[in-house]
């Protein structure tokens, strides 16, 4: 229990010391995502909680340990008594007593307990272990969608900045009277289309933030900003690892499928436990005692002739115990027969979720790879468009819909982007048990 203790303290003063390294080394408010995941591993309640549980378990651990040691207790006890027609009619008695007592054999049920107990310990560690890649996913998909949405944010700057020098010009236009108000109206309006979908965009980013926030527990006063990724670092359109390699890298890091054999072991014992309601149990007493009378003789004398000791050794073989032992045993096994049920389903969950993210990661990628030549040719085309509107040769229907498919563009370039992004660091997450995000400072 005390050196769990001084672990989880270690690695706590360990956690924080990173944290504010890291935190030194960069802009105030900015995070990495390594930062997060520090952060993330102390602060975090449900993480706390789980180390809680991890203490618990030792706690077990001793108790169930602790049976192999002998019991020992004191006790005393005293009555005054009234009898009319006795002589003497009133008397005080009293009686000490210490006894002490040992298990010798129960059937097997105090090792296999402790056994189990240990076990769960385990168990118990592997909870917390799945919890922080849990947590570490979830701050991945939350980080990633507020660079998007930081990123979606600079898309409608630069388009209400281009939105707002196309009304401009329309306006003198209008002036001159080579285009008519309903043209102008709707430049006008897709002016204000685009001065909405920037407040929408940052209205999203301020969600995401949140969502992180929550994550860290960080409170309503605290701000945050995302690192931005070092792009430069990361091959978007690098051919992915065989998909069979992947998988059985999954399964030798997954944590789950530890919990779950270890889960096995425990219901082994289970039965085992459940079986020593059949063996006999053997057990050793032994005690000390004395008692007094008052009216009597002299006290002390009292106590030291009616000093007696005893031992003695006491088997129970059991017979009839209303099916219980038998009820157990059948309720131990079925348990490990639903283990095993889960294991089995624990590999397809595997298999499904490693070829989820290659299909979803492979397909992000072709369409990033597409997507990047649509924005060039729609960056040209609203270019030259934008360029006759300025002359005047061209209407604004035309100009509105080159400038709309530019946007489009460039929003699909930002999904299929941070989709390839988040597929391929899955991947990496279910071969290597870690994800790296390298960060631009």
């Amino acid at each position: 229990m005390m050196k769990l203790t001084k672990t989880l303290t270690l690695f706590s003063l360990l956690a924080a010391s990173q944290l504010s390294v890291s935190a030194d080394a960069q802009s105030p408010g900015v995070w990495s995502y390594s930062d997060c995941v520090d952060y993330a591993r102390i602060h975090n309640i449900q993480l706390q909680q789980s180390i809680i549980s991890q203490q618990m378990a030792d706690c077990n651990v001793e108790e169930a340990k602790a049976q192999w040691l002998p019991t020992l207790d004191f006790s005393t006890s005293h009555v005054y008594g009234n009898s009319p027609w006795g002589d003497p009619a009133n008397r005080l008695t009293g009686n000490f007593n210490l006894g002490a007592g040992w298990t010798v054999y129960n059937g097997g049920k105090r090792e296999n307990s402790i056994k189990l107990a240990e076990k769960q310990r385990e168990i118990s560690q592997l909870a917390t272990t799945d919890l922080l890649r849990s947590i570490e996913t979830d701050l991945l998909s939350v980080y990633l969608n507020i660079l998007y949405a930081r990123e979606s944010i600079d898309i409608y700057e630069e388009t209400v900045e281009l939105s707002q020098a196309q009304t401009n010009r329309a306006e003198g236009l209008l002036e001159a009277g080579k285009i008519s108000k309903v043209d102008y109206a709707q430049l006008k309006a897709q002016l204000e289309q685009d001065n909405y979908n920037l407040v929408s965009a940052r209205s999203q980013y301020a969600t995401r933030a949140m969502e992180l926030k929550k994550i860290l527990q960080l409170g309503i006063t605290d701000s945050i900003t995302a690192a931005p990724v070092d792009w430069n670092s990361v091959g978007m359109t690098a051919e992915l690892p065989p998909i069979a390699e992947s998988y059985a890298m999954a399964v030798d890091t997954d944590v789950l499928l530890r919990s779950l054999a270890l889960q096995s072991d425990a219901a082994d014992l289970d039965i085992a436990i459940a079986k020593a309601g059949r063996r006999p149990q053997i057990s050793l007493n032994a005690g000390v005692g004395t008692s007094y009378g008052v009216p009597g003789d002299n006290f002390g004398d009292q106590l030291k002739y009616g000093l007696g000791e005893q031992i003695g050794l006491s088997l129970s073989l059991p017979i009839l115990d209303q099916k219980k032992t038998k009820v157990a045993v059948a309720t131990a096994k079925l348990a490990k027969e639903n283990v095993a049920l889960d294991t089995d389903q624990r590999y397809l969950d595997l298999q499904q979720n490693v070829e989820s993210w290659y299909v979803t990661t492979r397909e992000a990628q072709s369409r990033y790879r597409a997507a990047l030549e649509q924005e060039k040719a729609a960056a040209l085309s609203n270019e030259l468009v934008n360029e006759q509107f300025q002359l005047g040769l061209v209407n604004p229907v035309e100009l509105l819909t080159y400038h709309n498919s530019l946007l489009e563009a460039r929003h699909s370039v930002l999904q299929a982007k941070y989709m390839a992004l988040l597929g391929m660091k899955m991947i990496e997450f279910y071969r290597t048990a870690l994800i790296t995000l390298p960060a631009s400072m």
